[in-house]
């Protein structure tokens, strides 16, 4: 691989991360929504009555979190900290610091999207390459409909409608949270198959979700496909039927795949975020709503920070396969 390709690839991914991360440091501040005196005033409330002394301690916290500062020093110490990855102390749950929060949900999250994306991208795809093959079973073709249909329904709607026909009415599997109440996280069989249980709601209607647009797409593909002169010749020369399938065929159907890949993720992300509120689910979306909610700046930005970060590190990964698929993007970019 070129070092002109990598290095143009990692320059833009590097520019989308700052870009990306300075409307993140921006956008939660355009309210004029003080996040501290919020806590504050919400803690008083709980108590009955105002504390004396409450303006001196929104103050004082106000400078601990450096929310006195001028915008755009607070912009350059932001951009500092998420270079170390440190995101602060929580404001709606101090003393806690976000990177231990984030570092709670995270393999939750990266857990349920790793496994969906993965399954869905897969069976989607082998599903419409079939689909749109001669000689392939012509009962697959029964599946197009209610994927299509689900594939039109949003994430958390899906989420919804399975745990009332599955989790309320037939009650075949746990409605909430990422493990039994009262549970102990820990390293044991009977722990990591109630997590299971636990996680596949969420993940079907993720996959449910996307089944549809990935045959749909592969299957449109793949038809194109057929009629490329390197399919024809690969006929003419006498190859068997699944050599051309796979290495003819799909081969080449799967580069546009991979773009819709990549350009996916970030609606993949919104849309865990909204199933993982519906399900209770203990990852980063739950710890992203809640932060919203309180107006938490340094727990928002942390979790969305991350986010971005992963969006880009996993469409850089497929920038960098796409040679692998077709050579002859290398020649074009350079």
């Amino acid at each position: 691989m070129p070092i002109f390709y990598l290095v143009k690839r990692v320059g833009v991914f590097l520019l989308i991360v700052w870009l990306a991360a300075t409307v993140n440091f921006f956008l939660p501040r355009l309210g004029g929504e003080n996040p501290v005196a919020q806590k504050i005033m919400q803690q008083a409330a709980l108590g009955g009555n105002l504390h004396v002394g409450m303006q001196g301690m929104i103050k004082e916290y106000e400078e601990k979190f450096g929310l006195t500062k001028p915008l755009w020093r607070q912009y350059l110490t932001y951009l500092a900290d998420m270079a170390r990855f440190d995101f602060n102390y929580s404001i709606a749950s101090y003393p806690r610091r976000v990177s231990n929060m984030i570092l709670e949900g995270l393999p939750w999250t990266i857990a349920l999207l790793s496994v969906t994306t993965v399954l869905s991208f897969i069976i989607g795809n082998v599903l419409g390459a079939f689909q749109a093959w001669p000689g392939a079973p012509r009962w697959l073709m029964l599946f197009m409909p209610p994927l299509l249909a689900m594939s039109a329904v949003p994430f958390f709607l899906l989420g919804l409608m399975l745990v009332y026909v599955v989790g309320f009415t037939m009650q075949l599997l746990p409605l909430y949270g990422g493990y039994t109440s009262g549970a102990i996280p820990q390293w044991s069989l009977s722990f990591a198959l109630d997590v299971l249980r636990h996680a596949i709601l969420p993940s079907l209607a993720i996959i449910l979700g996307q089944l549809g647009g990935w045959a749909l797409g592969m299957r449109a593909m793949m038809v194109t496909t057929q009629g490329e002169d390197y399919v024809t010749f690969a006929e003419a020369k006498g190859l068997k039927d699944g050599t051309i399938f796979v290495h003819y065929g799909i081969r080449n159907a799967m580069l546009p795949q991979a773009t819709a890949l990549a350009l996916m993720l970030g609606q993949l992300i919104s849309g865990a975020v909204l199933v993982e509120i519906v399900f209770g689910y203990p990852g980063v979306g739950t710890l992203l709503f809640e932060g919203i909610k309180g107006s938490d700046y340094f727990l928002v930005q942390g979790i969305v920070f991350i986010v971005i970060l992963g969006i880009g590190l996993a469409t850089l990964i497929l920038d960098l396969i796409y040679p692998l698929l077709d050579p002859r993007i290398i020649s074009r970019s350079v």
